[in-house]
Parts: C-alpha cells; structure tokens; sequence
C-alpha cells in the first residue's frame, strides 16, 4: 500500500532549481473565485490549483482527489497532529487544509501553486512562507453577491443570510493581501488575474534562477 502523501511530515526538497509562485487566493463564498482559477489553470502552463483535504461531505459530481480529498474528522485530527499541513481552517463548520506535500510536489515538478483559501489559512501560509503572494477577489455589490448566492441549487433564505453575513467578515480582510480584483465582467477579471501570475513570474527574485547561466554570460566580459 503506498504511503498516504498527506501525512508526510518531511517532504523531500524539490528537485527543480526553479522555486515556484505560491499565490493564496481568496474571496467570499459566491464571489466566483473557483470558476477564474479554473479559467486561469486551463490558460497558463505550468501552474496548478492545490487539491484541499476536507470533512465536508461530497456534493454531487464531485470526484474525490480531483475536488477535494474527502476524509473523516478523526483523520483530519490526526494530520493535523502529524504537521502535516501547510494551513489548516474550520469554515462553515467543516475542517479545510492544504498538506505541505502536495505543495512540494508540484514545486518539485516545476510548477507554481495556487491555493484557494479563506483568510485564517492565508495568514498561516504567509507566517511559514514569506515570499507568498495573495490575491483578494471582490464582488461587484452586496446585492449581485446575494442574488448569485440564491441562485445556487439547494439554496435556503437561511442559508443564504449566513452566507452574506460571512461573507462580510471575509471580506474584512481584503488589505492584508497583496492584489485586489473585482469579479463583475468574468473575462476582465480573468484578464488581470493572468497579469498578475505573469508579473510575478518577471519578477527578479524569480528570474535569478531561471537567469542565472543567462547573466553569466552577459556579464562575463566586466
């Protein structure tokens, strides 16, 4: 039986020489956010969406380790116990987090990261990982965030105002991140969200790596 990768507490280092982008994405619920990762995933290479543990219980059409990877509040206990996650979150009573695994794995293959989370998980990443960027996605209005909230299949009035009222409170949060995005016209929206994945990837920090034989060569004559 292979070994399940959620519980590894030490990862391997990654073997690319490239570090990859870590960009924490996050909104409030309704905001649209899933639909411009996926958007964003399917547009630009080499960057991929981390597949979150979670207690909550599967919705339908979900696939186990494509959406999420579905498990029991006892072994989501034990995997918080074991270190194994790079942030962890309770978030309409449902345990959420990311393993600090599949993170490594992806920058091993030389891939950036996406991480969608809400802003308690943020904070975490950003604590262990400095170099984080982040990204704040916002509604057009109160008023357009409700409507798409009702719209939802199985949606209640109930539910509905618990919702709008978390979604105030998340939205609290929008100064502590790096980037902000208004999610009214989808295709703007996802025109900035691609911007800012390609910027950062220009920047120097990045580029030294990928650089380095590069510059050698030019600055080998002073």
């Amino acid at each position: 039986m292979n070994a399940d990768p959620g519980l590894l507490e030490h990862p391997q280092p990654p073997t690319s020489t490239r570090r990859g982008l870590l960009l924490v994405v996050s909104a409030a619920s309704g905001t649209g956010k899933t639909s411009l990762v996926t958007a964003l995933t399917a547009q630009l290479p080499d960057i991929r969406c981390s597949i979150s543990h979670t207690t909550r219980a599967r919705r339908p059409g979900e696939v186990d380790g494509v959406h999420y990877h579905f498990i029991d509040s006892s072994r989501f206990e034990q995997m918080v116990a074991a270190g194994a996650f790079l942030e962890h979150a309770t978030v309409f009573d449902h345990h959420y987090g990311t393993t600090r695994a599949e993170v490594e794995a992806h920058w091993a293959a030389g891939r950036d990261v996406i991480l969608e989370i809400d802003w308690q998980g943020a904070r975490q990443v950003r604590a262990s990982h400095p170099s984080t960027r982040s990204l704040f996605i916002l509604p057009p209005s109160l008023t357009e965030l409700q409507s798409r909230l009702s719209q939802r299949p199985g949606s209640s009035d109930r539910e509905v105002t618990r919702r709008m009222r978390d979604a105030v409170a998340e939205m609290q949060h929008h100064a502590e991140y790096d980037y902000l995005l208004v999610n009214d016209d989808f295709q703007t929206a996802l025109e900035g969200f691609v911007a800012i994945v390609r910027a950062e990837r220009l920047t120097v920090q990045r580029q030294l790596s990928q650089l380095s034989t590069h510059l050698a060569g030019l600055l080998s004559a002073g």
